[in-house]
């Protein structure tokens, strides 16, 4: 009887101390799923904010990328509108060009007529001055044929028919030469 219930001690203390051993096989057991747990849950915390952190930079990577866009059409419609403004004003620069052209000609085509101009008032002048001078002979020499004819009556206050025949001669000669005079005055003022 001694020996069944030694044995059946010894049994049932190995039994508890298998029995306890499978205890803190079971703690620690669950201490190191708690363990796993936390680190699970901790690396399912830097997961999320990790991916918390990419969206963030989802976003603004989409962001910046809608901005880069709208900056190069910006930038394309400032260069349309640089080549627009550039052509006008390579259009605008001919067109002065031209118009100075224009101007130099016609600066010169005045220059040419107001030197014609000043030239042909210098003739007229000149002209009138002459004709003057010429018309004043003509009256000079119609007043010395008219002292003549008084200073000559021959015999009995009568003329030779040779003094007629030379005094008609200078008075055709005399309005032969103003009538040439006054075509040519008349002819210049028109």
């Amino acid at each position: 009887m001694m020996a069944l219930s030694s044995a059946f001690r010894e049994r049932v203390e190995h039994m508890e101390h298998s029995r306890n051993q499978r205890l803190m096989l079971l703690l620690a057991e669950k201490e190191l799923q708690a363990h796993k747990s936390q680190v699970l849950e901790s690396k399912l915390a830097r997961i999320g904010s990790m991916e918390r952190s990419c969206l963030f930079l989802d976003q603004k990577i989409a962001s910046q990328n809608f901005r880069i866009s709208a900056l190069k059409s910006e930038i394309e419609n400032l260069d349309a509108k640089y080549d627009s403004s550039s052509r006008k004003l390579k259009a605008v620069k001919s067109e002065i060009e031209e118009l100075e052209e224009v101007e130099k000609e016609r600066d010169k085509f005045y220059e040419l007529k107001i030197s014609e101009m000043n030239e042909f008032r210098e003739n007229v002048k000149r002209f009138l001055t002459e004709t003057r001078t010429r018309v004043q002979e003509l009256r000079n020499s119609v007043n010395e044929l008219k002292s003549t004819f008084m200073e000559l009556p021959g015999n009995n206050g009568y003329m030779s028919s040779s003094e007629i025949a030379e005094a008609e001669m200078k008075r055709a000669e005399l309005l032969a030469m103003k009538e040439s005079l006054t075509k040519t005055l008349v002819s210049n003022h028109r």
